[in-house]
């Protein structure tokens, strides 16, 4: 009676595995959001080599058998792809495979792509792959990496402007242009920041885009928060209470504490200003793309006033479009 009890638990056990190996297996070749042809991968995140593991697969097998699937194995981070082949993709092959917080990436065609009078830098796209925030230490002000919490919303796209020659000079005018974006400190502290270009005039030396190409300039930063935000007490700056504490404290002669109470309660519109260095490391002279890579220095939220903002530093990728009248 054991030895079948046996048989019958081993049996149970290799069909669990079974189950397991069919759920690793994937989703059907034809439901897969269309890949990158092999040179569209430029900024690809590198994957980790699975070569010399193959003793995971039976681990891996169990954790999809108890449920533990989605705590093992990880998405993986979408494709770059080129704007070409991501016009060519629904709706449905976009949604939920990361493709819309990427920047297309550019295939190096030519050496240059000239810049004339009244020429246009369309689809301009900025893709931000680390956060580091300044913060004091014993040794002074250093930047700390930081941990992103926002969904895949951050990057900025679409975004359009005049471009003229000698020196290229881009005046960005339009398109989604700013992202609110907050990430966390090694100490646990949240630091939100609206991730903008907003009237970014960038300006380099010369008339056409090729590799190596730097250029540059500054930016506004609009206040993180509306004039219609109420904090937790309901006050605000258009709406709400003026104030949400009581007189007679608010007129106390002493100093101590006022001037914060002050500012928790005069909500106010910050404007700051930030600066942008890119540079252009491909271009695609027939279609008239470039892509590079670009650093960015911003201030983050002052809570309507309340606080005094910190320095953010981005780093990431960019693409944009030259459209010649």
């Amino acid at each position: 009676m054991a030895r079948n009890s046996f048989a019958v638990t081993a049996v149970a056990v290799l069909a669990v595995v079974g189950v397991g190996s069919c759920f690793l297996t994937g989703l059907p070749q034809g439901s897969q959001p269309p890949r990158a042809a092999p040179n569209a991968v430029e900024h690809e995140m590198p994957q980790p080599s699975m070569a010399g593991n193959s003793w995971a697969a039976p681990l891996l097998s169990f954790g999809a058998a108890l449920g533990l699937i989605f705590g093992v194995v990880a998405a993986k981070p979408a494709r770059a792809i080129t704007a070409e082949q991501f016009s060519q993709l629904t709706y449905a092959q976009v949604k939920g495979s990361g493709l819309a917080n990427r920047c297309p990436t550019v295939e190096s065609n030519g050496t240059e792509v000239p810049v004339k009078g009244g020429s246009r830098l369309v689809n301009v796209c900025f893709e931000p792959k680390s956060f580091a925030v300044e913060f004091e230490t014993d040794k002074g002000k250093e930047f700390a990496t930081t941990k992103l919490t926002t969904r895949q919303t951050y990057t900025l796209a679409f975004i359009e402007g005049s471009l003229d020659a000698n020196p290229i000079t881009f005046k960005e005018q339009d398109g989604m242009d700013f992202a609110a974006t907050t990430v966390k400190l090694p100490d646990g502290e949240y630091v939100p920041f609206l991730f903008t270009v907003k009237e970014l005039v960038a300006k380099g030396e010369g008339s056409s885009f090729k590799p190596g190409f730097t250029w540059g300039g500054e930016f506004s930063v609009p206040s993180y928060r509306t004039g219609g935000f109420l904090d937790p007490k309901g006050r605000g700056m258009t709406l709400g209470y003026d104030q949400a504490v009581a007189l007679p404290a608010m007129q106390s002669d002493g100093q101590g504490g006022q001037d914060e109470l002050f500012k928790e309660t005069n909500k106010v519109f910050d404007l700051g200003k930030g600066v942008i260095e890119m540079e252009v490391n491909k271009v695609n002279q027939e279609l008239g793309e470039i892509g590079g890579v670009f650093v960015s220095k911003q201030p983050s939220d002052t809570d309507m006033g309340a606080k005094a903002p910190r320095t953010v530093l981005l780093k990431g990728i960019f693409y944009g479009k030259v459209v010649n009248a």
